[in-house]
């Protein structure tokens, strides 16, 4: 059974003639970049849903959810939960060679970001967004992050 979200990618494809993303040899890199837009919808939304709040403090809210050490806890608290598949497309992204690095955060925290982002957006490319929003339920149940 598809979720709505998995047919809206499904339709986002069809309308724009878009052929599905070979997943396997997209960058790590790549797959963290849509990776980090689209944990970043997925918290807005979530923070959105939840009340009426403005939208400097809807940003505050949502960095402490996105930013390079939080995102380093969530990985670590489920990592134990990925399926091998999903174990490779995480340490594809936390091995990457990087050019940059988060202002506020450890290499070892950048890596695992890395590592987590790369793990969302192979989920999304591969129109797995239920699992996607499962295993961030799961890790912010477990880090207490739950907005």
């Amino acid at each position: 059974r598809r979720s709505k979200m998995e047919e809206s990618i499904r339709y986002l494809r069809e309308q724009f003639c878009l052929p599905e993303v070979d997943v396997r040899t997209c960058s790590p890199l790549v797959l963290a970049y849509i990776g980090d837009s689209i944990y970043d919808l997925l918290i807005r939304t979530i923070l959105v849903s939840r009340g009426k709040r403005q939208a400097n403090e809807l940003h505050k809210k949502a960095s402490g959810y996105v930013r390079a050490s939080a995102q380093a806890a969530m990985i670590l608290a489920i990592r134990e939960d990925l399926t091998e598949e999903e174990h490779q497309a995480y340490k594809r992204g936390r091995n990457a060679k990087t050019f940059s690095m988060a202002k506020h955060a450890t290499m070892s925290e950048y890596r695992h970001a890395t590592g987590f982002e790369a793990l969302m957006g192979y989920l999304y490319l591969k129109d797995r967004m239920s699992r996607l929003i499962d295993l961030v339920r799961l890790g912010m149940e477990r880090t207490g992050g739950l907005p």
